[in-house]
């Protein structure tokens, strides 16, 4: 009898290794490791294939290919050259906006923003003199055009009458004054307020600043180079960035981007090298926002990189999940290099080929904490 049922055990242990704990029989059930003698003990994960569907989890076969050195720095983005106009006083006053007016309101080319008046000052205002200067020279011309017919006026007394409202009148529409006083200020560009400098009340001097409008249609981004890459002055192609709040990377070669200037000395205050771009804000960036940077130069052939989207990191290492058929996986511990912001350079733990996850990896990584196959081996 004892014989017996240690022979039923034996069989029952046999039929147990020759099937796999991913559902799968020793005959069908080869991931081709039998380098390392087929064990992976408790890296290799269950997740069947229908599940996955569900979950969205995505794999991809490794490719060895084309990547661009990375240099990674902060920087801004600035208004083009010609897309922001300063809105400047043509006189000094005290300020009365004609409407509400905020940083980002939408202003076109000739709306009336506000007006500056100096009824209230010493000096009288500005406007106000000017419309009086130009009614009495227009009557004195008016009268004096009647008086030459008749000769009671002479040809030169009525050129200078002339000239005097003529001066006038140039300098009564220059200040754009009213009757009622006050100059109105008109927007010189269309575009979005921004940088307003003063508020209703405020009394502001001749040729001082009032707000700024800026046009998002073209921008910079200027990237602070450190001084330690400067030998890299010349490689640099274009730029990937990420504002803040968001995990959405902007790639300037999809937003028209250019390069149009390096800088060639480090700036006196810092030890950082400008490097700009120019390209299409297509009103979605706000001019001022602070970036994350991915400056990209020379391109290096047979690298393999991954989306950022297929790794794990676990306590500062770096993981991803290769597949090995159907229903199983493996964490495959890897080293890593540059990242452009949307994909990173995998120096080592995997080689062209090999399929692993790249959308849903942290769905595997929560399964292996529940279904991970012990000691399991491939070696049937």
């Amino acid at each position: 009898m004892r014989k017996f049922m240690t022979m039923n055990a034996a069989a029952a242990i046999s039929i147990l290794l020759s099937i796999c704990g991913c559902g799968h029989s020793d005959a069908n059930h080869d991931h081709g490791h039998e380098a390392d003698g087929g064990q992976h003990g408790s890296d290799e994960i269950v997740f069947e294939a229908a599940k996955a569907v569900e979950a969205g989890i995505t794999c991809d076969t490794v490719r060895a290919g084309t990547f661009r050195d990375v240099i990674s720095t902060s920087g801004k983005i600035i208004p083009a050259t010609g897309h922001e106009t300063a809105v400047i006083a043509g006189r000094a006053g005290i300020v009365s906006f004609s409407s509400p007016v905020a940083e980002g309101s939408p202003v076109n080319s000739g709306d009336v923003i506000l007006t500056i008046s100096s009824g209230n000052l010493q000096d009288g205002d500005p406007a106000q003199k000017a419309y009086i200067a130009y009614q009495t020279a227009l009557r004195e011309y008016e009268r004096a055009a009647i008086l030459v017919k008749d000769k009671i006026v002479s040809q030169q007394e009525f050129e200078r009458v002339r000239s005097n409202y003529e001066t006038a009148k140039i300098a009564y529409e220059a200040i754009g004054g009213g009757e009622n006083g006050g100059t109105p200020v008109k927007s010189p560009a269309t575009g979005y307020a921004g940088k307003i400098a003063v508020k209703d009340g405020d009394y502001v001097a001749t040729g001082q600043t009032l707000m700024r409008i800026t046009n998002p249609d073209r921008m910079f981004l200027q990237a602070d180079l450190s001084g330690k890459y400067i030998d890299r002055l010349g490689r640099i192609a274009s730029a990937n960035f990420r504002l803040p709040f968001s995990d959405k990377i902007y790639r300037l070669e999809e937003l028209g981007g250019r390069l149009i200037a390096e800088g060639r000395a480090l700036d006196e205050t810092s030890a950082y090298i400008p490097v700009t771009f120019e390209f299409d804000g297509k009103g979605e960036i706000i001019p001022g926002t602070f970036a994350e940077i991915y400056l990209l130069s020379t391109a290096r052939d047979n690298v393999i990189s991954l989306p950022l989207t297929a790794l794990i990191e676990e306590q500062g290492e770096y993981y991803v999940f290769k597949k090995l058929d159907a229903d199983c996986y493996e964490k495959v511990h890897v080293g890593t290099g540059a990242s452009d912001g949307t994909r990173i350079e995998i120096t080592e733990g995997l080689e062209d080929g090999d399929v692993v996850v790249t959308e849903g990896a942290m769905r595997i990584k929560l399964a292996s904490a529940g279904n991970t196959i012990p000691g399991h081996t491939h070696n049937h």
